[in-house]
């Protein structure tokens, strides 16, 4: 996921880093071409080693190419299908590459011997849970959509990696992240281009849904301070009464959010103050395979990398919107 949203602000974090970057994208049209390729001319304006392949992780053979020419040690998973809506639409494209893609991932980590798999989970996989904040403890076995059940496979698969060949994984599930070279599917990206140009937006469950933004600079950071960590068995493990955050084996699963919920009618309010014009707004009631709310625990991250996210709603949708400015070029 080398050319996509988080995995483009990654691969800028490294490189600054003096650290080697190969990167794998297969650009497809899920959402613009062109935007991809955009970030990708940005990451070719920095200084370091910075290899590019363009495939699909669904094709062992070309990942088994990469893998034997460079010889990573470390693997960031940040490729997936994306998009719990598309997922009901078109549940074959998560099947593939969020499954056998992800297998393909994990057995050539363990072929190569990985020092430390990073994959991106999901704040979907809490499903149906009622318990707030979602904590790493909670119980989420209750998906809603395919794709958040694509992402709960990628736990198990890890887990079953971890424990039979010893490979160290860890999996962060990401609350909505948003930020500048965001997707353009998401709903700030949406509603920002839409305001600009005076057409509505579509305001979900009719504006009365929460969710917990987390902004990409500290996803980034989270994301680089947990490569560093390889996680170990918990000698404390209780089979009797397993933590589901972590295992005998060395796997550990993290939540990356804000920790701060925000309603949708009051993240359109920020939006439009920013902006300085109105949303036009069309009421909708809830979508197949949505949730009502989100809210990340992340006391488990924070003291494990000494690090919470802390980026302000407004703060962040003001980065977004001087960027969706200057790349669209509008005045």
């Amino acid at each position: 996921g080398g050319a996509g949203f988080i995995g483009f602000h990654l691969i800028k974090r490294l490189l600054k880093n003096n650290i080697n970057v190969l990167a794998v994208d297969n650009l497809n049209s899920y959402y613009s071409v062109d935007l991809k390729k955009a970030r990708l001319e940005e990451i070719k304006k920095l200084n370091g080693q910075f290899n590019f392949y363009c495939g699909d992780i669904e094709d062992p053979i070309f990942l088994r190419k990469i893998f034997k020419r460079h010889e990573p040690r470390y693997v960031v998973n940040l490729a997936a299908q994306a998009g719990v809506r598309y997922s009901i639409k078109n549940p074959g494209w998560f099947l593939k590459s969020n499954i056998c893609g992800f297998g393909n991932i994990l057995e050539i980590c363990k072929d190569y011997d990985i020092a430390h798999l990073v994959y991106a989970s999901s704040s979907s996989v809490y499903g149906g849970n009622r318990q707030f904040p979602y904590s790493e403890r909670n119980n989420v076995d209750h998906p809603v959509s395919i794709y958040a059940a694509s992402k709960k496979s990628n736990e198990l698969m890890a887990h079953s990696y971890s424990h039979l060949y010893s490979l160290p994984s860890t999996g962060l599930r990401f609350f909505t992240v948003y930020g500048p070279w965001g997707r353009p599917d998401m709903s700030y990206f949406l509603f920002t281009k839409a305001i600009l140009e005076g057409k509505a937006i579509n305001v979900f469950n009719y504006g009365q849904m929460e969710r917990d933004f987390t902004f990409v600079d500290d996803i980034v950071e989270s994301i680089a301070r947990v490569m560093k960590k390889i996680p170990k068995s918990n000698e404390n493990f209780d089979r009797n009464d397993p933590d589901i955050s972590s295992s005998w084996a060395p796997y550990r699963i993290f939540n990356i959010g804000n920790s701060n919920s925000i309603n949708l009618s009051k993240f359109i309010t920020i939006l439009e103050e920013i902006i300085g014009k109105k949303a036009i707004k069309n009421l909708l009631p809830m979508p197949k395979g949505d949730v009502q709310s989100t809210l990340a625990d992340t006391e488990l991250l924070e003291n494990y990398i000494n690090f919470k996210p802390k980026t302000t709603i407004r703060d962040g949708l003001e980065k977004f919107v001087q960027w969706y400015k200057n790349f669209y070029q509008i005045l």
